[in-house]
């Protein structure tokens, strides 16, 4: 059976042309204006409240509009972006040593692989600058250092120091201050905040996002909501894996119910494998728990250099190690990028010498940071990330080195949008990691509290009153045939989970779906392994459809209900996420085809086939997907094999 079909090429049409650097302050220019007396009559809709949606909705209030925020979760604060923790990429060179913007745009092209457009990531760059002073400004305890400066450390990807942090938390110290510049303008009544609501539908009139219908998770109750524009700021779709570093509320059903709708979906298999989790522990676990890429910093990571070595790594004599990373990649030691961390943890874990009850692990090791610097600077700089550590695995990381491995963390991939942050459908923006816009095929680490901020404090506020000036647009409301027929489609989608009535949870479904998904569409991919998946994720798909169990009904606080919807959302995605990776037959970034390497393990891209973003439009279940293909250029960085070494 087919599984896709290649539709008309896609292109961005928005950013303007001229040398890069320019071409932000061109657009901000060109872009038209809403009178301060006009915003107040213009309502905007954002549904998210993380760093990006948070950012977003207090900026837009503070300029004049009306905004209407959702969130599922009982407090804006708790968004999974609090859950960040090693630090914020800027271009401030503090260090003096050597960065710049164009340095940041560089390393941000080439830690993606060349899979990523080069107008979106130099405005990344730019605008980085100025995020670091609007949050002092707001308060952000950046770490200092004796003399009152901010501190900055390195991060994977960089030989730089650009990563500016607040020890190990810096993403819930962000998210404060978004927070608390989102409650400014609640209490002025700018921003009508809800709480413990999701989003099930997107509302189209005459080609046009102009709404959505959600549910109030405590009472049932279904309402439809209209605006005269829509920013989805919902986050990735990493939990397809079921066990993965997200919070076990991240969903994509927002982003999916746009997918269907209209929005095309770009990129959907470049997911990305964090290199320092702690270890799968049992089959018990429902979530796994991420330990800051920072602390590759101080610690050395290693694995004994002989194959089942048991011993408490301790005993274990310095030339009896194997310090992979520093032996592979000299240049960049154990700061090498994400995705070639995590290939070569499981490349050595392969080879039999990996360490731990699973002998899925390898040791972070900082004996050697702790006698040169002291156990307290350690303390000062990740003391709460040790602390963690010890609480889950019951070890002491200053005495005992601690033991990692890979798993899925964020996702590159999301709905396609154009230099203005606009996706396929009008009217519908789409902002922080549910788009696909900067990443590539590989995000460096820090640069998603970076692309977050940016999007909503700086780029939306611009770029989304350039399209509300285009209006006025017709006034619409929940009786709208458009509004109605949206509503009804939840109603019956709800009814119909609940009618299957079968002998399985819910659970136990997710987890298969995660266990075929990180099989053969993880961290290695294969032809066969893909093609093996999609009959395992169809055949799964309709057992769920035909045996899923949801106790209760949709009158009132439902959990259960709840997982169904976006478990039923996950299988679709699931179906478009091996299709992406098997038409891609390259290997880039996070994106490892089996098939695709060079003679020494990495990487091997196909820049003349594949140098593109796969945009996938929705068709009906059953039909074949359709592609579109938006060609990549680069003018400023050129497509080199990528080199860590």
């Amino acid at each position: 059976m087919e599984l896709f079909t290649e539709g008309e090429p896609i292109a961005d049409t928005k950013a303007p042309d001229g040398p890069v650097e320019k071409r932000w302050e061109t657009r901000r220019f060109e872009a038209k204006l809403v009178n301060p007396a006009n915003r107040r009559k213009l309502t905007v809709i954002v549904v998210g409240t993380g760093l990006a949606g948070g950012s977003a909705a207090a900026t837009l209030a503070e300029q004049g509009y009306r905004v209407r925020s959702y969130c599922y979760q009982d407090s804006p604060r708790r968004a999974h972006s609090i859950a960040a923790q090693g630090g914020i990429n800027a271009a401030k060179n503090y260090r003096n040593d050597g960065d710049s913007v164009h340095r940041l745009f560089y390393d941000t092209v080439k830690g993606g692989d060349f899979r990523s457009r080069e107008s979106n990531v130099h405005r990344l760059a730019e605008v980085s600058v100025n995020i670091i002073d609007q949050c002092v400004a707001q308060g952000v305890p950046f770490a200092r250092e004796y003399g009152g400066l901010l501190d900055t450390r390195s991060f994977g990807g960089a030989q730089v120091q650009r990563t500016f942090y607040a020890r190990g938390q810096t993403g819930q110290q962000l998210l404060l201050g978004a927070y608390q510049a989102l409650e400014r303008q609640i209490g002025l009544g700018n921003v009508e905040m809800h709480t413990r609501h999701e989003m099930l539908e997107l509302v189209v009139v005459d080609g046009r996002a102009r709404g959505i219908v959600v549910r109030d998770m405590v009472t049932g109750e279904i309402s439809t909501e209209m605006a005269d524009a829509v920013v989805l700021a919902s986050g990735g779709y990493g939990n397809v894996f079921y066990l993965s570093t997200n919070a076990k509320g991240c969903n994509v059903t927002a982003s999916w119910r746009a997918h269907r709708k209209g929005a095309y979906f770009a990129n959907p298999c470049y997911t990305q494998i964090h290199p320092t989790c702690i270890p799968v522990s049992g089959d018990h676990q429902s979530k796994l728990t991420l330990m800051s890429e920072s602390l590759r910093n101080d610690g050395r990571v290693w694995v004994p250099k002989a194959k089942g070595d048991d011993r408490d790594p301790r005993q274990i004599p310095e030339d009896e190690r194997d310090y992979y990373l520093e032996r592979i990649y000299p240049s960049f030691g154990n700061l090498v990028p994400r995705d070639i961390a995590s290939r070569a943890a499981k490349n050595v874990c392969d080879e039999g010498r990996g360490v731990g009850p699973t002998k899925l692990g390898v040791y972070l090791d900082f004996a050697d940071a702790i006698e040169r610097l002291g156990r307290r600077a350690i303390e000062a700089k990740y003391g709460n990330l040790f602390e963690m550590y010890e609480r889950i695995t019951g070890e002491d990381p200053y005495q005992v080195p601690m033991r990692i491995y890979p798993a899925v963390h964020y996702t590159m991939g999301g709905l396609w949008v154009d230099y203005d942050l606009q996706s396929t459908i009008p009217g519908l923006f789409v902002i922080g990691e549910a788009n696909f816009s900067d990443h590539g095929a590989n995000r460096l680490g820090a640069s998603a509290l970076m692309q977050g901020l940016a999007d909503g404090y700086f780029v939306l506020p611009t770029t989304i009153a350039h399209y509300l000036a285009s209006g006025p647009l017709d006034k619409v409301d929940a009786s709208h045939p458009a509004a109605v027929q949206a509503r009804r489609e939840v109603e019956d989608r709800i009814a119909r989970l609940l009618a299957v009535n079968g002998d399985r949870t819910v659970d136990s479904f997710h987890r298969e779906l995660g266990q075929i998904m990180w099989e053969h569409c993880g961290m290695e991919r294969s032809e066969a392994g893909l093609r093996k998946a999609i009959d395992e994720i169809r055949a799964l798909r309709e057992q769920f459809w035909q045996r899923v169990r949801v106790p209760g009904d949709g009158e009132g606080l439902n959990q259960s209900l709840e997982k169904a919807g976006r478990v039923a959302d996950f299988f679709e995605l699931a179906e478009l996420m091996c299709i992406d990776a098997l038409h891609r037959e390259e290997s880039c970034g996070g994106h490892f085809r089996a098939e695709h390497q060079t003679p020494d393990g990495e990487a091997q891209r196909d820049d003349d086939r594949f140098a593109y973003v796969a945009a996938w439009e929705f068709t009906a279940t059953g039909e074949p997907a359709v592609l579109h293909k938006e060609d990549l250029k680069f003018e400023y960085v050129h497509p080199t094999q990528r080199s860590y070494k």
